[in-house]
C-alpha cells in the first residue's frame, strides 16, 4: 500500500480543513496517510513516504505574500532533501483580496522541484475556505497524485 504525508499550516482553520479533505480523498483511494501540522513535522519525514503534500496559507500583512513563520525552517530543510522517486502536490488557501493570492503554494512547488520529486498534480489554490467545487477540485488533485504515483 502506498503511503502519504500531508503537512499543513493553518491560522484560521482553512488549511487544516483542506488537509482533511485531501486526507479523506487519499483514504478513499486506499492510501495510508498521516497528516501533521508543520510545527509538529520535520521535512525529512517526507523521505519515509511515497506521496508528499503540503497545504499552506500565505501570510499577507502589507500585501506581500510570505511563508507562514512556523513553516520557515521546514521550507528551508525541504530544499536540502533528495526526494527522487516521490510524488508531491501543493495546495493551500489564500485571500483573493491580495495580489499575492496563495503564493506560498507556488513557493513550495519550487522547493519540491529542487528535491527531485515528481509533481503529481497542478497546484490548487482555494479562496478562503473550501466550498463544494473546491472539495471536488481537491479530490481530483488527490486522485491525480495517486495515479501519478502508481505509474512510478
Amino acid at each position: 500500500m502506498a503511503t502519504a504525508r500531508i503537512v499543513y499550516a493553518s491560522m484560521t482553520g482553512n488549511n487544516e480543513e483542506i488537509a482533511g479533505i485531501v486526507e479523506e480523498a487519499f483514504e478513499d483511494l486506499n492510501i495510508d496517510v498521516t497528516t501533521t501540522e508543520v510545527s509538529q513535522s520535520d521535512a525529512a519525514d517526507f523521505e519515509d513516504v511515497d506521496i508528499c503534500v503540503i497545504a499552506m496559507y500565505t501570510y499577507s500583512d502589507v500585501g506581500e505574500g510570505e511563508l507562514p513563520d512556523e513553516a520557515l525552517d521546514f521550507y528551508e530543510d525541504l530544499q536540502q532533501l533528495d526526494l527522487t522517486g516521490k510524488v508531491y502536490g501543493c495546495c493551500g488557501s489564500g485571500d483573493r483580496f491580495y495580489d499575492d493570492f496563495a503564493t506560498t503554494v507556488d513557493k513550495f512547488d519550487v522547493a519540491f522541484a529542487k528535491t527531485g520529486a515528481t509533481k503529481g498534480a497542478e497546484n490548487v489554490k482555494i479562496d478562503l475556505d473550501a466550498d463544494e467545487d473546491d472539495i471536488e477540485t481537491l479530490e481530483a488533485f488527490a486522485k491525480a497524485i495517486v495515479d501519478k504515483q502508481a505509474t512510478m
